[in-house]
C-alpha cells in the first residue's frame, strides 16, 4: 500500500509542478479567440462550460483502458505503478495537452491535419488512413467489451444476451455520432463521468480500510507475471502496450480536438487536457492496486472468483463484493459507461476527420449520414469478425493496442516538430516531447517485432531492439534538425 499511496502523491505533484512547466512551454493566450467562438456551428463547434468540457474529455479518453488495461498490467507487479506515474506525467498528459492546444491554435484541426502541417503532407495522408482504422477498432472493441459486462450482469452471459446488448450499444452509437455535441454528449456525459469517479473514489476508500498487503516496489519488479499466470512476457515492451489509456494513448489524439472545439479560453487547456489525463492515471492506479490484491493477496479466493479471471470478471466481482448493491450499481455504471462513451466519440472523431479531409460542412444531417453510414458498415464487419472467430476479439484488441501506442508516438513527434519550428535557437523545449516520442517509438517497434501478431522475434532480444531504436531515432532527429536549421 505504501508504493500505491506514493504513486498517487506523485501524480498530484506531477500535475502541480510538471504541468506548470508544460503550460509555460506552450504559452497559452487567454485573449486569443478559440474555435468554439470563431467557428461556432451549433453541431461540433459549441462553446461549453469549462467544467463540463473537463468531464466530457475525461470520460472520452477513459474507456476501458485505465480499468481493463490496469488490471492486466497489474500482473506485472509494482512495475505497473511506475509506468502509470511516469507515463502519465511525462508522456500521456503532455501528449494530450499538446494535441488539444495545437488543435485550438489551428482552428479545431483534427489529428491528421496537425500531422500534415508539422510533419508533411505525405504524413497527413498516411495518418488519415491510420487514425480512421484505429477509430474503427476502438468503436468495435468498445461495443463488444461493455456488452460482455452487461450480458453477465443483466443476464446469464449467453451469446444471445451479449448480442442483444451489442445491438443496443451499436444503435446508440449511430444516434450519438449524428446529434449535435451539446444535445446528448453535453448533457449525459458529465453524469457518467461522475459515476466513473465515484467508482474510483469508493474503491480507494475500500483499499484504505482493508489495507491489503500489496506488492511493493522494494519487493522487486521481476517475476510477478509468472506468479499471475501469464508466463514469461517481458515487462518491456508488453507492459507499455498493455497499460495505454492509463499512461499514454494515441486514441486521445483523436479525442482532444473534439473538446478543443468547445473550450472558450486557452488557459483552460492545462486543467482540461493535462488534468484529465492525470485523473485517468489516478483511476488506473486504483484499479492496478485492486487487481494486485486480487491476484497476489488472496482477493480472488475471498471473492470466490478464479485467480485467472479476465479483466471484466475482476471488475464485476470486486464491484459486487466491495461496494454492495447500490455502490456496485454505480461502479458498474461507470465501468460500462466509460467504454460506451469513448466508442461513440471515436465514431464522431472519425466522421469529423473524414469531413475535414473532404472539406464537407456538417450542419446538415444528410451530409453527416453520407459519411457515417459507410463508417458504421465497416465497423459492423469488424464486429462480426470479432464475434464469429474464436480469437477474433483478442486479435483485434492486440492490434488496437499496438496501433494506439504507435499513434501516440506520432503525435509526440508532431508536437516535437512544432516546438522545433517555433523555438528555433531558443530554449530546447522540444526535449519535453522528444524523449517520450523516442521511448514510445522504441516500445512500438519492439512490440511488433517480438509479439506473435508481428514478426515473432525472440523476447530476449527486446531490450537490444528497444535501445537501438531509441538511439537511431535520436541520431536521425538531430541530423534532420541540424540539416534544416542550416
Amino acid at each position: 500500500m505504501v508504493s500505491f499511496l506514493l504513486s498517487i502523491l506523485a501524480l498530484v505533484l506531477g500535475y502541480i509542478f510538471y504541468g506548470a512547466v508544460v503550460e509555460r512551454m506552450f504559452r497559452p493566450d487567454p485573449k486569443r479567440p478559440t474555435p468554439a467562438i470563431t467557428k461556432a456551428d451549433g453541431v461540433d463547434f459549441v462553446a461549453l462550460p469549462s467544467w463540463k468540457v473537463f468531464m466530457i474529455q475525461f470520460l472520452n479518453i477513459a474507456g476501458t483502458g485505465p480499468i481493463f488495461g490496469a488490471i492486466m498490467g497489474a500482473k506485472f507487479g509494482p512495475a505497473s505503478y511506475l509506468w502509470i506515474v511516469f507515463g502519465c506525467i511525462f508522456a500521456g498528459a503532455v501528449h494530450d495537452f499538446m494535441c488539444g492546444m495545437l488543435s485550438m491554435r489551428n482552428g479545431g484541426a483534427g489529428f491528421p491535419d496537425l500531422v500534415g502541417k508539422y510533419l508533411g503532407k505525405g504524413a497527413r495522408s498516411v495518418m488519415l488512413v491510420f487514425s480512421l482504422l484505429l477509430l474503427l477498432l476502438v468503436g468495435t472493441v468498445f461495443v463488444y467489451s461493455p456488452a460482455l459486462i452487461l450480458g453477465h450482469v443483466a443476464g446469464d452471459g449467453t451469446r444471445t444476451a451479449i448480442m442483444i446488448w451489442v445491438g443496443a450499444i451499436f444503435l446508440y452509437y449511430v444516434v450519438a455520432t449524428l446529434l449535435p455535441i451539446d444535445q446528448l454528449i453535453g448533457r449525459l456525459y458529465p453524469v457518467f463521468a461522475f459515476a466513473l469517479l465515484f467508482m474510483a473514489a469508493a474503491l480507494l476508500v475500500c483499499l484504505l480500510v482493508k489495507w491489503p498487503s500489496l506488492p511493493e516496489l522494494w519487493d522487486g519488479l521481476g517475476g510477478w507475471n509468472e506468479k499471475a499466470g501469464i508466463g514469461s512476457q517481458p515487462i518491456f515492451p508488453c507492459l507499455f502496450i498493455t497499460i495505454a489509456c492509463g499512461a499514454v494513448s494515441g486514441f486521445h489524439a483523436t479525442q482532444s480536438p473534439l473538446m478543443a472545439r468547445c473550450l472558450k479560453n486557452e488557459k483552460m487547456g492545462r486543467p482540461v487536457f493535462y488534468g484529465s489525463m492525470i485523473t485517468e492515471g489516478l483511476v488506473a492506479l486504483v484499479w492496478a492496486a485492486v487487481a494486485s490484491w486480487f491476484f497476489f493477496d488472496g482477493g480472488a479466493q475471498e471473492l470466490g472468483a478464479p485467480a485467472s479471471a479476465p479483466a471484466p470478471a475482476v471488475v464485476t466481482a470486486v464491484s459486487k463484493g466491495w461496494l454492495g448493491v447500490f455502490g456496485g450499481v454505480l461502479a458498474m455504471l461507470g465501468v460500462v459507461a466509460a467504454p460506451i462513451t469513448s466508442g461513440d466519440t471515436a465514431f464522431r472523431s472519425a466522421r469529423l476527420i473524414i469531413a475535414d479531409f473532404f472539406h464537407s460542412e456538417q450542419k446538415k444531417l444528410a451530409r453527416r449520414l453520407l459519411i457515417a453510414v459507410p463508417m458504421f458498415l465497416g465497423s459492423a464487419l469488424l464486429l462480426w469478425y470479432s464475434i464469429a472467430d474464436e480469437n477474433g476479439f483478442n486479435n483485434i484488441w492486440r492490434y488496437f493496442g499496438w496501433s494506439n501506442q504507435t499513434l501516440a508516438a506520432i503525435m509526440l513527434w508532431t508536437a516535437t516538430a512544432y516546438l522545433v519550428q517555433r523555438d528555433r535557437g531558443g530554449r530546447p523545449w522540444y526535449l519535453l516531447t522528444l524523449l517520450p516520442a523516442l521511448f514510445m517509438t522504441a516500445t512500438c517497434t519492439t512490440f511488433i517485432l517480438v509479439d506473435k501478431i508481428g514478426f515473432g522475434v525472440r523476447a530476449s532480444a527486446a531490450p537490444v531492439i528497444g535501445l537501438c531504436t531509441f538511439a537511431v531515432g535520436a541520431i536521425l532527429f538531430y541530423l534532420l534538425k541540424h540539416f534544416k536549421v542550416k
